[in-house]
């Protein structure tokens, strides 16, 4: 019979550190189901509560509001009470909102628990990157970084595939379905067991040495250092503590500088910021709408959406197998490049098609191809740079002693980017599609020479390096 012996103390073990960041990572797959399980319930809600569309448009943005809230008081929180308390938290605000959602008696108090879920969604945009950058070997860092994004774009497709699944059992969203409940109500309780698995997960793992080493707990962080990044631990605690030395509780006025918040905080609020304004989650919130309106069936339209999320999935895929080979700032430019020369083909296709009758571009010939594989091919450069190489930078671009605060401005900037990428596409979208698309072009064209100028590349550093 062999006997397993656990690996010596100053031996890190790879599968040990990957275990940690799939845990922090679940945050990342109910903030992507969170954010698109909605998706499925629109119509019905309008019928169930009788909601007019401003009512509806509330109720889908009152998520992101409260994601822009939640982020921003979620790293103030983990730097005073700890990385851990605030996933069970966020695990806790998930289980709420889905339970809450799904017994709404008015569209108000849907709202509300709405809002909840928000909450949950922000925190977890700021957490899980700060807690995987922490517990990760510099040469590891980018790979397991990007499970953050992998996370997100899973729990969107597992949204996207239940709600398909059943409304496909039921008949239709406002059927009933099991236990004579409607089927939409069933949509927010499937994120229930995710959000369980989470807080369960949560209790589970060690809290960041980053943070024990802050607090003055360095025989635990020890212990913790030992297991994932091995070598000589004592003098990687001097290291992080010499990174960390403060007189006071951290706040956010540790952001500010002679002129205003640190240029680090500027450039990663305007990373959080960029990845939105060139328009990715208008494909995600709109599609089915989008092509539907510019001649696609609707059964045509909602499979166009599904082979858009696996397209995304595949190209996160991508990234995690390149970042930590050919570096953050590389990927950022291709990805740059890719999206300015396809989002502008996408304008271009739709605002030189001619106009039908309600004012959608009629695509004719091969227009309606071109526009399909632009997409996509949008989607596939977001998917491999912007997307997860943004989490990634945002999680190791700070020092220790900014990191939580910095991540939680960052995060709260993109959150407010996203609320307002979102609640203007329709209205431009009446001034034409073609404009619509050549805003966002011209996003991705300014994130090409701010990567150009003021990026920094992080690949191999250690969290204490950064300055």
């Amino acid at each position: 019979m062999t006997v397993h012996h656990p690996p010596a103390l100053n031996q890190p073990s790879a599968y040990y550190v990957l275990m940690l960041a799939i845990v922090a990572a679940l945050g990342g797959f109910l903030f992507g189901f969170d954010t698109a399980v909605i998706n499925g319930a629109v119509g019905a809600l309008g019928k169930e509560f009788q909601a007019n569309s401003s009512q509806i448009g509330l109720a889908v943005s009152s998520a992101l509001l409260g994601s822009a809230v939640g982020a921003f008081f979620a790293g103030q929180i983990a730097d005073r009470y700890g990385r851990i308390k605030v996933m069970i938290s966020a695990a806790g605000l998930f289980l709420i909102s889905a339970v809450g959602s799904g017994i709404a008696f008015t569209i108000w108090d849907f709202m509300v628990w709405r809002l909840v879920g928000g909450l949950a969604v922000g925190a977890a945009s700021v957490i899980a990157p700060a807690y995987i950058a922490e517990v990760s070997p510099a040469h590891l860092r980018g790979r397991l970084g990007s499970l953050q994004q992998l996370a997100i774009v899973i729990g969107i497709f597992a949204a996207l595939l239940s709600n398909y699944f059943i409304v496909l059992a039921a008949g239709s969203a406002e059927a009933p379905f099991w236990f004579n409940i409607p089927a939409w109500r069933w949509m927010f309780w499937a994120e229930i067991p995710p959000a369980i698995l989470y807080g369960i997960g949560a209790l589970k793992i060690p809290e960041s040495p980053r943070y024990l080493v802050a607090q003055g707990r360095e025989a635990e962080a020890e212990v913790i250092l030992a297991r994932v990044v091995g070598g000589d631990i004592q003098a990687k605690v001097m290291e992080i503590r010499a990174s960390v030395v403060r007189e006071t509780k951290p706040r956010l006025s540790d952001l500010l500088g002679r002129h205003g918040l640190l240029p680090v905080v500027w450039i990663g609020t305007g990373l959080s910021v960029l990845q939105q304004l060139v328009g990715i989650n208008v494909i995600f919130y709109y599609s089915s709408v989008l092509w539907q309106a510019v001649g696609f069936s609707e059964q045509d339209s909602l499979w166009i959406t599904v082979i858009t999320s696996v397209t995304n999935i595949v190209t996160t895929l991508v990234a995690i197998a390149v970042v930590d080979k050919f570096g953050r700032k590389p990927l950022l430019i291709l990805g740059s490049i890719g999206m300015t020369i396809t989002l502008g083909t996408l304008a271009t296709v739709f605002g030189s098609a001619p106009l039908d009758a309600a004012g959608n571009p009629n695509l004719t010939g091969n227009a309606g191809l071109i526009a399909l594989f632009a997409a996509n091919i949008y989607v596939f450069c977001f998917g491999f740079s912007w997307g997860p190489v943004v989490w990634v930078m945002l999680g190791e671009m700070f020092n220790n002693r900014i990191r939580g605060a910095a991540l939680s401005v960052a995060a709260t900037a993109q959150w407010i980017a996203n609320f307002v990428v979102s609640t203007t596409f329709p209205p431009l979208k009446d001034v034409g599609l073609g404009f619509a698309y050549g805003l966002y072009a011209t996003a991705a064209a300014i994130s090409l020479f701010f990567v150009l100028l003021l990026i920094k590349e992080t690949r191999g550093k250690e969290l204490e390096e950064m300055v």
